[in-house]
């Protein structure tokens, strides 16, 4: 599929127009960002490497019917996707305590939660993604009351089947990032799909017996071998 005009540019990907109206090319940069931005830089081959990830983990999904804006890989950096009206709101699923939650409430990172928590934050870099309540995501319009139920039930099933997969390959998914898109189905109404990337850069994975971080905060945090620990996330879903 040849690539057209530039659609948009965001921190780690490139959206490019298709000569098919619905669909688009997702590139996968090597640019590395958190804190909303206020840390930059560059990480060797994380584009490749993430666009792998997230490939297969969408081909996962839609196997045991979870509806993706994925149509295919086509190449190292490229991805075919449908072309999605993004919903304002990204979706954080967490099954032990990390990050925010742990600053947030006081807790210990590493607890185990009873049962997996669900989270919304506005997409908001200025705002710094603030942390929202579904009265939020419905009183303000970025989504009707039966889609908030869809997410929420389709982020569980989600959480499933990933939970499934990275445990056979020896990882912990301890909580990661989804966002969701709107998309005409085949009778011209609007249907949710999951949509952008699931990868080491949306996702906190811990080697299941060390502990050892897999994912983006060997960035965030200066732990170094970030380059290293995507690769070994790759190597054990036997992708390089």
């Amino acid at each position: 599929m040849e690539k057209r005009a530039k659609l948009y540019e965001g921190k780690a990907k490139i959206l490019y127009a298709t000569k098919d109206p619905r669909m688009v090319i997702q590139h996968f940069k090597d640019d590395a960002t958190a804190f909303n931005g206020e840390k930059k830089d560059t990480i060797r081959d994380k584009g490749v490497v993430n666009n792998l990830i997230s490939s297969r983990l969408m081909e996962i999904l839609g196997v045991v019917g979870i509806p993706t804006h994925f149509v295919e890989r086509l190449n190292d950096r490229d991805q075919l996707v449908f072309k999605v009206q993004i919903v304002p709101v990204e979706v954080v699923i967490r099954n032990r305590v990390a990050g925010s939650l742990a600053k947030r409430l006081g807790l210990k990172e590493g607890d185990q939660l009873h049962r997996p928590l669900v989270e919304f934050y506005y997409k908001s870099d200025a705002l710094g993604d603030p942390l929202v309540t579904v009265d939020h995501v419905e009183l303000f319009g970025w989504a009707e009351h039966e889609e908030i139920e869809w997410i929420v039930e389709t982020c569980h099933r989600v959480n499933d089947a990933l939970l499934a997969y990275f445990a056979g390959i020896d990882i912990d998914l301890i909580d990661y990032k989804l966002e969701f898109g709107r998309i005409a189905d085949d009778h011209g109404e609007e249907a949710l799909v999951l949509a952008d990337e699931i990868s080491p850069d949306t996702c906190r994975l811990w080697d299941r017996k060390t502990g050892k971080k897999l994912d983006k905060d060997r960035f965030r945090q200066d732990l170094g071998g970030i380059t290293e620990a995507y690769h070994e996330v790759a190597t054990r879903m036997k992708l390089m």
